[in-house]
């Protein structure tokens, strides 16, 4: 089985309310994360949301997802199922500091036997860095910072 984790921690040009709503605002993911393809809210029961994404790197695929949200502090995720991860877990943290949010990101998952190792790091650890850079432009477009 094919595991891979990638974390990192960066410093966004707003406060870390503005950036929590960026980050919890699902639906929009496909419009400025191009291998967000969609994603569904299947569920809300309080903070807890459980939600479809549809994401293409390498192929086109579909898993669940449950975030639990501490608004504008953190936000923790667990897979459910899906096509190609067998578990999949890890949280935003913010804090702030002069205006700006200061985000830690961590994301660890593991793969079906069918996953080769270089996919799985293609899926987790290289994409991260287009993913923060994607985040970054957000802000810009949302809050002109």
């Amino acid at each position: 089985m094919a595991t891979a984790s990638a974390e990192t921690k960066e410093i966004m040009n707003c406060t870390k309310d503005e950036f929590f709503k960026i980050i919890s605002d699902y639906e929009s993911y496909s419009k400025f994360l191009p291998e967000v393809k969609a994603i569904k809210i299947l569920k809300t029961n309080g903070n807890v949301k459980e939600m479809e994404y549809q994401v293409s790197v390498l192929k086109t695929f579909k898993y669940i997802l449950k975030a639990t949200e501490v608004p504008n502090d953190r936000m923790d995720f667990l897979f459910i199922n899906g096509d190609v991860f067998k578990t999949m877990n890890g949280y935003w943290k913010l804090s702030e500091k002069d205006g700006k949010c200061h985000v830690e990101y961590k994301v660890e998952a593991s793969f079906g036997m069918l996953v080769p190792s270089s996919v799985a790091k293609t899926l987790v650890t290289v994409n991260l860095p287009i993913m923060m850079a994607n985040f970054k432009k957000r802000v810009k477009e949302v809050y002109g910072k």
